[in-house]
């Protein structure tokens, strides 16, 4: 398989902690309902699901932002329930409430049923990053993702998303083995589907851990870090001759900051709780940063827009050596007005390039 050669790397060396002429600039959630155009691919495509699994609809609102704006990477349009509903729990996403699953995993009859997914069940995924990759005609690079064996966990027992955990909590405390077992299938079936990522394309990659900051300190150690760092370990870490770096992003996450760059990782995501100065001191570069402004900066008026992604650039540091990837905290809010976006990539471009 032979893809447009790549014209832009910045993100990737910033990844890698080598020499960039500028910091490099992509947004979580960046292909979504914030944009008229996504709103109208999905509505074509008939459901959320719809969107996701069909590769042409995936790949047109993967692409979507990058005709807007000056972003340094696209992410692939999928969601981090494929996995699950490949594993038969029925995903659904209902209007107003979010994703949903039919049959959660709660009773030891329903843990000793689980196992990986047959990855063929999950083509539709590999075939959007491919048909991606050609399209993007070497643009910018192209990030894979999953979520972390314990976010997915949460979904898969919860049943849907969750105010105080109370369900997985309680497995955890009293049912500490049937909690382990998951994980461990999560584990196992989230290596396969990142590699299945890369090997069709995709050429770097993010693992969510979108709720591993909800546990205690300890309880992360042992339930979400422990089977976020055997993911890592079990990634094929170059295709197509080049190196494939690896995200990792633990919403907050930030105590924990030393841990997570332990597990191999290439970069660590943080949310806008973190001060990205004193990260960089605990870090001491062993990996790069990704973050961290506050998505609600981007309803705040271009004013405020410039002054606090300044803010932020200034807080890593020194721009040259790479090693500092620019996003938001969180996900991009659905109400973000467009126009914020394209101010906020007009002044992580020009500030970092005068600070180089």
């Amino acid at each position: 398989m032979s893809f447009p050669a790549l014209q832009n790397d910045v993100f990737l060396r910033a990844l890698m902690r080598q020499p960039v002429p500028y910091t490099p600039l992509w947004l979580m959630r960046q292909a979504g309902r914030y944009l008229p155009e996504y709103n109208q691919t999905r509505a074509q495509a008939g459901s959320f699901l719809g969107l996701a699994q069909n590769p042409e609809y995936a790949c047109e609102v993967t692409l979507q932002p990058l005709r807007r704006f000056d972003l340094d990477a696209a992410i692939l349009f999928s969601d981090i329930l494929t996995i699950p509903h490949a594993m038969g729990l029925g995903l659904d996403f209902v209007a107003g409430e979010g994703p949903q699953f039919a049959h959660p995993v709660r009773t030891e009859q329903d843990v000793a049923k689980l196992q990986v997914p047959d990855m063929g069940k999950l083509q539709y995924v590999f075939d959007a990053v491919t048909l991606i990759r050609k399209e993007l005609g070497g643009k910018v690079p192209l990030i894979g993702f999953a979520g972390s064996p314990f976010t997915v966990g949460c979904y898969m027992i919860e049943g849907r998303g969750s105010d105080d955990y109370r369900l997985i909590k309680t497995m955890l405390y009293s049912r500490p083995d049937l909690l382990h077992r998951i994980l461990e299938v999560n584990a196992q079936a989230t290596i396969q589907y990142l590699n299945a990522q890369i090997a069709a394309g995709a050429q770097a990659v993010m693992i969510f851990d979108s709720w591993g900051g909800v546990l205690a300190d300890g309880a992360f150690q042992e339930f979400s870090l422990a089977y976020t760092r055997k993911v890592v370990e079990g990634l094929n870490r170059q295709s197509h001759g080049a190196a494939v770096p690896v995200i990792v992003f633990t919403k907050g996450g930030a105590a924990w900051l030393e841990d997570i760059a332990d597990t191999g990782c290439d970069a660590v995501g943080l949310d806008w709780t973190a001060n990205l100065s004193q990260a960089r001191r605990r870090v001491a570069d062993k990996v790069a940063l990704q973050g961290n402004l506050d998505p609600m900066v981007l309803f705040g008026g271009e004013a405020a827009i410039r002054q606090q992604t300044r803010k932020v650039i200034d807080d890593f540091g020194p721009v040259g050596n790479g090693g500092h990837v620019f996003n938001l905290g969180h996900g991009i809010s659905r109400f973000t007005p467009p126009e914020a976006v394209a101010i906020l990539a007009d002044e992580v471009h020009s500030y970092s390039r005068s600070k180089h």
